[in-house]
């Protein structure tokens, strides 16, 4: 086990990133088309494809999701990964025309300090987020970085750097969960402005510093702090959720909205207006062991468990491995500002 959602068989990801503009983008590629569906509970989302995944909607399989940064420009990302998997011979045929699946959220970091320049002279500079999405599909693998790559690159929360986190478990039925999490929060993930993690309940093997969780949470601690103070300002924190066992459109839909919790047990606030919080969950089907008649109601809401607590994990951990970004007031890192273990 890697600790990562790539645990789980038949996933892998790759990530990209643009040094220069400070963004970037993440992919997990389906080595064979996956049932998914989507929970989106912040205000302000973006993304493409993702009415597909509604339970009652005819398409039933995708073969990759797409995290990415650059707000609505980040869009551009699903058309690289998807030349990507029309080469590898993925997705489905009609007319003899492969069409592949990849749907995508995206994050809003476009005030980050990084160059934008696309911003400035958009008729004559293209941005960078096609390629980036090519990049990344094409570096999809077992083993991939977290902290400040890919979806995380540009990523922050209100007071620490964010970035890209994973996490992996087995249930006690023997199933493989795991999550991804490009975080770019508008709250926080530690309790005030101490090293403890609000997911540090759910922590394993000591995998975001080993804290754990404080003798008692400080009052100071539970006053919102968010970005855009005074003024507005977007955010979004977007993941996928993933497991081996064998699920319909519907239970997947479950998945993702059980999956949110996470979520909410390692972000403090989430969901806000200007969030746009979006969860995918897809399911490979590999497991050798069936989750049951019509879903087995007790199966289910054990993995639904196990993926918001990975999904808790994951933030933290993209939180936890992130580097600050070098530019004049730049958010701080959790090693900046707390040392390591």
């Amino acid at each position: 086990m890697r600790n990562l959602i790539t645990d789980v068989p038949g996933v892998l990801v790759g990530n990209a990133q643009d040094v220069r503009a400070a963004t970037g983008v993440t992919v997990a590629v389906f080595e064979q088309g996956v049932v998914a569906s989507v929970a989106t509970l912040g205000g302000a989302p973006g993304s493409r494809a993702v009415t597909l995944l509604e339970p009652e909607m005819t398409r039933g399989v995708v073969d990759a999701v797409v995290l990415s940064g650059g707000s609505l420009y980040g869009l551009d990302a699903a058309g690289g990964v998807t030349s990507v998997l029309c080469a590898q011979g993925k997705g489905g045929t009609f007319g003899g025309i492969t069409l592949p699946v990849a749907v995508q959220a995206i994050l809003f970091d476009l005030i980050n300090g990084g160059e934008k320049s696309w911003l400035n002279e958009p008729l004559t500079i293209r941005p960078p987020y096609w390629d980036l999405g090519r990049e990344a599909a094409r570096a999809a693998s077992q083993d991939f970085a977290l902290g400040t790559v890919g979806a995380g690159y540009g990523a922050t929360t209100v007071n620490l750097k964010g970035g890209l986190g994973s996490a992996s478990t087995v249930t006690g039925r023997g199933f493989v969960v795991g999550a991804l999490a490009a975080v770019n929060a508008i709250g926080s993930a530690t309790i005030g402005d101490s090293p403890y993690f609000w997911a540090g309940a759910y922590e394993q093997a000591g995998e975001f510093g080993g804290r754990g969780w404080p003798s008692q949470v400080p009052t100071e601690a539970l006053q919102l702090r968010f970005k855009g103070q005074p003024a507005p300002v977007a955010a979004t924190t977007i993941a996928l959720v993933a497991t081996d066992a064998k699920l319909t459109k519907s239970e997947c839909k479950r998945l993702a909205i059980m999956a949110n919790d996470g979520l909410a047990r390692a972000l403090r606030p989430v969901h806000a207006p200007n969030d746009g919080d979006t969860v995918f969950a897809a399911a490979t089907g590999g497991a050798a062991e069936s989750l049951g008649p019509a879903g087995e109601p007790p199966a289910l809401t054990e993995l639904g468990a196990a993926a918001a607590d990975c999904l808790a994990r994951a933030v933290a951990r993209g939180v936890y491995e992130a580097t600050a970004l070098p530019y004049r007031n730049a958010v701080p890192d959790f090693r900046q500002r707390f040392g390591g273990r």
